[in-house]
């Protein structure tokens, strides 16, 4: 693979003006494909939840009330009178009123419940909520439709009337502009200083922008296609931002390197090409596999979002390996810099090229010289970190936990406090009478049952179909949608079904958005060690085929695993315990949500193999090619430390200016990401695995011959290209006797 790498590099440097146009001319048409399709979007969506009961009972409404948009997206519009008056005074009634027509009239709006006539009015008369129904889901609620919505609540507010607008109807798609500007910003920031020249800085940042811009251009367009959810494009945002700009970086710093080391500048990319960008297909690879691997549990939510992100890796992978071997043609030797320490952290340019001692090396000499200490340190840290997590809850954000000063928010707020809590999610039980038996007559009994059972406010008479055999009972429980007592009120009506079918002869089932929110969690939660397994096994074989060592893989695989744990544990104690709310200000906890856990288990995955390739392949090389254990992990360091502190720097101010949202689901993947990066890089693959290698000595590059006669040569050393011959004792060393 260095070989063709090297041949690769060079042909991107001399043909630098062709690849860089191939590029652009591929943004460009990726820009028009993404404006052509994105405007009449045909998607069609898939079941959300394949094989959950609330997913068979949706099935089922959508065949036997088909007049009914059982899965439509929906609003609730609260109504407050003005102090001192009541909603039947005659100026707030109509304008509550033209508020009610005006919904009516909004696009896409399939039903409005009129609360006056339908006595949803609080006991002082002065609060009211109107339900509006719409034919498609959430996701494809219009701009349009939204802009009518908010119009019709500004009417209210015009009229005298404060009014608050919650649902998933409102829920726009996640504004990431500005997000996006920070993270960045303040990864230049990091670039400068990392490589001490502002043309170099550069490269990764213009890298960055063809790479994630045709990645999130290509998802656009297919979106307009295939129904995708809103996370899918900003996951890919996420990470392809992240790990562009560090791709990059490693192949830039290579390069200046080995202009350092007295190469002409189109052998120097192909040397940073062979070596650098080894690791890069390696790293990439990890990341890839391991979120394309989302779609072998089957759920479509995780499928969307793996697929994704792993197709915008690839992208960012490509371009790193040809675009910028043809931007340091353009650059040239610009991108040296001109050295000097800048703030007292890096010393010049290309630390690490010449002879001074840098501080990765001796912070690697401190560790190797205190190994038994290290490992000690490091691992209790991590496990007194992942603690929290034993408390792990998962669930599904609602309005509940909005912003406080959002409209979403102070309507959920008015509603728990003048009609309970349970009103903001109700249940729906289903009962299928096709089997026999009158469908009235069995739902009345099992709505007889379901008034016994604890935490139930109250039960709707049923509604049943024209055909009579198939009944709708509404459940309001007392609790909220994301409590556990709800999880608890599902559970045990769906504990009476015996009893009801042994009654009556139907079939019960439990639906609505807050049972398909639990049985969501419940599906991620029952996933999360099968694809934890699957991940941990990929590590295993991926590591073995990159460096040749038995041992190597299994001290990575472990190093994983803590990284894992601890970050579950951060994000239990900041988002589901509220630890240092004064700093993040997140004040209200909630249920972490279900899609978290396994989507930490894959991304982290891939941000932990990018470093432990990027470390190890220099100390590979450098053992492969004479050096001493220690002395290779000292050296590794030395090369490596620098541009592997900055690239994680760079993440994690990525990831962290997704902290910086007002949607909770944005700062949970932005704190989770960056708090793994934290944990990965500096605890585990700068503090723990340079410890254990120093322990281990010459036995962590232990390869059974027999396997070693079988294993493909992966060559991150990059030494294909190289006129010189590996020495006698170097190529020795590489397998055991």
């Amino acid at each position: 693979m260095g070989a063709l790498l090297y041949r690769l590099g060079r042909l991107s440097f001399r043909r630098r003006g062709l690849v860089l146009s191939l590029w652009l001319a591929l943004l460009v048409a990726s820009g028009a494909a993404a404006a052509a399709l994105s405007q009449e979007s045909t998607a069609v969506g898939s079941s959300i939840l394949p094989g959950t009961e609330s997913q068979q009972a949706l099935d089922l409404l959508k065949e036997r009330f088909p007049e009914q948009p059982v899965d439509g997206a929906s609003a609730r519009v609260v109504f407050v009178a003005p102090d001192g008056g009541t909603l039947r005074d005659p100026g707030p009634a109509a304008t509550l009123q033209k508020v009610i027509e005006a919904l009516r009239a909004a696009l896409q709006v399939a039903h409005v419940v009129e609360p006056i006539e339908s006595g949803v009015l609080s006991q002082d008369r002065r609060v009211a909520y109107s339900e509006v129904t719409y034919r498609v889901s959430g996701d494809k609620v219009t701009d349009e439709a939204r802009t009518a919505l908010t119009e019709a609540a500004d009417l209210g507010r015009e009229g005298g009337l404060r009014v608050e607008v919650g649902g998933d109807a409102l829920e726009p798609q996640p504004e990431t502009g500005l997000l996006e500007v920070v993270g960045v910003a303040f990864a230049g920031l990091v670039l400068i200083v990392a490589l001490g020249s502002l043309v170099a800085a550069t490269l990764p940042l213009l890298t960055a922008f063809v790479g994630v811009g045709i990645s999130l251009l290509t998802i656009t367009a297919v979106g307009g296609v295939i129904s995708l959810n809103r996370d899918a494009a900003v996951l890919a945002l996420m990470l392809g931002l992240a790990v562009s700009i560090d791709y990059a970086l490693f192949i830039v710093m290579r390069y200046r390197n080995e202009l350092v080391a007295g190469r002409e500048p189109e052998d120097a990319a192909g040397r940073a090409t062979s070596t650098a960008g080894s690791a890069v297909v390696f790293a990439g690879l990890t990341v890839i596999i391991a979120l394309a691997g989302l779609a072998v549990l089957g759920i479509p939510l995780l499928t969307e979002d793996g697929l994704a992100a792993a197709g915008a890796i690839a992208v960012v992978v490509l371009v790193a390996l040809t675009l910028m071997p043809a931007i340091l043609g353009f650059a040239g030797r610009r991108v040296q810099g001109r050295g000097g320490r800048f703030l007292g952290i890096f010393r010049g340019p290309d630390a690490g090229s010449g002879s001074a001692r840098t501080l990765g090396q001796r912070w690697a000499e401190l560790v190797t010289r205190r190994p038994v200490a290290m490992v000690l340190i490091a691992v209790a840290a991590l496990v007194v970190i992942a603690v929290p997590a034993t408390d792990l809850r998962l669930g599904i954000p609602d309005d509940s936990t909005a912003a406080e000063h959002s409209t979403q928010r102070k309507a959920y707020d008015l509603i728990a406090d003048n009609f309970g809590a349970g009103v903001n999610g109700p249940l729906i039980a289903v009962v299928d009478a096709a089997g026999g038996g009158g469908a009235q007559s069995a739902a009345d009994q099992a709505r007889a049952v379901i008034l016994d059972l604890p935490d139930v406010a109250d039960v709707a008479p049923a509604a049943v179909n024209g055909r009579g055999d198939t009944a709708l009972l509404q459940i309001v429980p007392n609790s909220g949608p994301a409590s556990e007592a709800t999880e608890n009120l599902v559970a045990d009506i769906r504990a009476q079904t015996d009893q009801v079918e042994a009654k009556t002869g139907v079939n019960l089932y439990v639906t609505g958005q807050t049972a398909m929110n639990i049985d969501s969690s419940d599906r991620m939660g029952q996933a999360l060690l099968p694809y934890l397994t699957i991940i941990v096994g990929l590590a295993l074989v991926l590591l073995l085929l990159a460096f040749r060592s038995v041992l190597v893989p299994i001290k990575a695989a472990i190093g994983y695993l803590l990284t894992v744990a601890a970050t579950s544990g951060a994000v239990v104690a900041i988002f589901q315990w509220g630890w240092l709310s004064d700093i993040t200000g997140i004040e209200d906890t909630a249920p972490i949500y279900s899609l978290m856990p396994i989507l930490l288990v894959g991304m982290s995955f891939g941000l932990a193999m990018d470093y432990q390739v990027f470390l190890v392949s220099r100390m590979r090389e450098e053992y492969a090619h004479g050096a001493e254990p220690t002395a290779a992990i000292v050296a590794g360091f030395r090369y490596s430390a620098r541009v592997v502190t900055a690239a994680a720097i760079i993440m994690i101010s990525v990831f962290l200016g997704f902290f910086l949202s007002e949607d909770l689901s944005l700062r949970l993947f932005g704190f989770t990401l960056a708090a793994a990066v934290l944990f990965d890089a500096f605890l585990v693959r700068m503090t723990l695995m340079p410890a254990a290698m120093a322990l281990l000595g010459r036995r962590v590059w232990w390869l059974p011959r027999w396997l070693d006669r079988v294993l493909p040569n992966a060559n991150l050393e990059g030494g294909d290209e190289r006129s010189e011959t590996t020495t006698p004792r170097a190529a020795a060393a590489v397998s055991s006797t």
